[in-house]
């Protein structure tokens, strides 16, 4: 199995989907409602550490079962399916522990995070595909 190259591709989709969201599309809904709890200075070893380890377990649970049955809306479903349990997970748990988390917060990131994951897994699969 081609992991290296379903790593990358998936990881590069996700990386470049996910920054036109936080950096251009999300940029004022997210510093509106989260203002208060905001870092002045974005800790990069944590966010490099995220990506990385959360596109391992995009192509553990979605790319790679995808690949070997052939069948790409088996990455989209868990892809999906994987965005959608670790973001709830995420933020429920700052809901039910953080004070003054926004549940409208909780809504648009779980919804964004079980797109992004679903998109990316499906086009980690066809690259893998196209270039394996």
């Amino acid at each position: 199995m081609p992991y290296i190259t379903a790593y990358l591709s998936t990881a590069i989709v996700f990386l470049a989907i996910d920054a036109v969201w936080l950096g251009i599309v999300a940029t004022r809904f997210y510093r509106d409602a989260l203002e208060h709890l905001i870092s002045p200075n974005v800790n990069f070893a944590a966010a490099a550490g995220f990506y990385l380890v959360y596109c391992i377990g995009i192509v553990i649970f979605a790319v790679i079962p995808a690949l070997k049955l052939g069948d790409w809306s088996h990455a989209a479903l868990y892809g999906a399916l994987f965005g959608f349990f670790c973001y709830a997970t995420y933020d429920m748990t700052n809901l039910a522990t953080l004070r003054d988390w926004p549940v409208i917060i909780v809504i648009v990131d779980v919804a964004w995070g079980t797109f992004l994951t679903g998109t990316a897994a499906v086009a980690g699969y066809f690259i893998t595909r196209a270039l394996s």
